[in-house]
């Protein structure tokens, strides 16, 4: 058997992200690789954006992947993960500096003094749910029109 890398993932919000998909993607051209997935646990519905996450990496063409939810802190989600007789290396999926929690608390470089394997750090944008909604049609009453908006406000 060929010899294949295990890379530890650790993302949460980012986890379905394009640039962590990309990133990878990119890292499996380098050779056989296995990626686990750790996600720490964050509000309800954790294990479904687990799977939603696992489904997303398996649909851009990761075969091996796998995951499960950890400990709420990152650090310590990841280092009860860490084997350091199972894992090569590790990426972390963070959102940008001044909207991220886990680089203020300098997860990338805590990681790699912990465990003394190479740690990519992956920027993630966040995602934007935009709505457009068209106000509703009023009558118009000319003259009359702020009176009955005032009148008729619910």
């Amino acid at each position: 058997m060929a010899w294949e890398f295990h890379v530890l993932v650790v993302a949460n919000v980012t986890a379905t992200s394009d640039e962590l998909l990309t990133a990878l993607k990119e890292r499996e051209t380098q050779g056989a690789c296995r990626f686990t997935l750790v996600m720490p646990r964050s509000g309800d519905g954790a294990t479904e954006r687990l799977e939603a996450a696992l489904n997303a990496m398996r649909e851009a063409g990761l075969g091996k992947v796998d995951g499960h939810v950890g400990d709420p802190d990152p650090v310590v989600a990841a280092m009860e993960a860490w084997d350091p007789m199972t894992f090569d290396e590790i990426v972390v999926s963070t959102l940008p500096t001044g909207v991220s929690r886990w680089l203020g608390l300098d997860l990338p470089r805590r990681l790699e003094k912990l465990t003394g394997v190479t740690v990519r750090h992956v920027v993630a944008e966040p995602q934007r749910d935009v709505r457009w909604e068209r106000p509703p049609e009023h009558d118009d009453y000319g003259v009359l029109s702020p009176l009955a908006a005032a009148l008729t406000r619910r």
